[in-house]
């Protein structure tokens, strides 16, 4: 890697800014202004205010090298956020590491659709909610911030991705109300014969044979069990439709994140008598994202 001038040396934050996106351009990283961005603030431990009302402050040299050291990972495909370690979703700041997938905005949706879907029963104080396949907990995490009465279940098969749920729970001080549980979909549940009001999931859905499609990011660094679902990315939702449907109580919720064109399938799949009430949520693109529907 070569840079523009030495980086061995006090810089500007002007200059090491516009260096840092020059560099990050030419990788052809997307929003690469934004990376550039958002690793300085890192890298300075202050916030974009500060960066552009202070653009002739000196960086020391370990500072420079730092955030040229963050660039030139950005450069080479490492998400920002793996780089900063923190990623906002539901307007809450969540710790991101490798182990755990990237929260992204459409996900917000599911958390969105299960709280209309549960309408009066939010306020509710024993709700009882199941979050399968937790990540990093912002699910969890968001729905135990809104739902003030819930006691929430939230599984997953990686212990390193429930460690990084338990503390961004803890962080945003609900860590009381959520019990973790390594175990695959809702195996924990049944260990204790619970019955829930909803539940919530975004599964792994990619195929297979849709991983060179990825970006670089994602293929290269994100956790492949939370990515990779099978042949078609649907093999999955089979399994826990089943499992939500001995968990949850009649009339309750079951709201879950879907694949781009997977809707019609996973519609097929709920289109018994267990079911009622389907409904099919597109994101802001339009894009069918959340697939809900109530327990008989």
């Amino acid at each position: 890697m070569s840079w523009p001038v030495e980086i061995g040396a006090e810089r500007t934050v002007r200059g090491a800014l516009r260096d840092a996106m020059g560099r990050l351009g030419a990788a052809n990283v997307p929003s690469h202004a934004l990376a550039a961005e958002l690793l300085l603030m890192h890298a300075v431990g202050s916030d974009r205010a500060w960066i552009y009302s202070h653009p002739e402050a000196l960086l020391d040299i370990d500072t420079t090298r730092r955030f040229f050291e963050l660039v030139a990972q950005r450069a080479a495909g490492v998400p920002t956020q793996y780089l900063t370690g923190k990623q906002e979703f539901w307007g809450l700041e969540f710790e991101v590491t490798p182990a755990v997938l990237i929260p992204r905005p459409e996900t917000e949706h599911v958390v969105e659709v299960a709280i209309e879907r549960l309408g009066e029963r939010r306020r509710r104080e024993d709700l009882r909610v199941a979050d399968v396949g937790t990540g990093s907990g912002c699910i969890a995490v968001a729905l135990a911030h809104e739902l003030r009465g819930a006691e929430i279940l939230a599984t997953d098969i990686s212990g390193a991705a429930l460690e990084i749920a338990q503390r961004n729970a803890e962080r945003r001080g609900v860590a009381e109300r959520i019990r973790f549980a390594e175990c695959d979909l809702l195996e924990a549940a049944a260990t204790e014969d619970w019955l829930f009001e909803l539940i919530v999931s975004n599964p792994p859905y990619v195929a297979r044979n849709e991983e060179a499609q990825l970006p670089r990011e994602v293929r290269e660094h994100e956790p492949r069990e939370a990515l990779f679902a099978g042949t078609t990315g649907t093999e999955i939702y089979g399994r826990l439709i089943t499992a939500a449907s001995r968990h949850l109580r009649a009339g309750g919720s079951f709201v879950v994140e879907i694949g781009y064109s997977t809707a019609e399938h996973i519609g097929q799949l709920l289109d018994c008598a267990a079911w009622r009430d389907v409904l099919v949520t597109n994101d802001l693109a339009g894009i069918p994202r959340v697939i809900s529907a109530e327990r008989t």
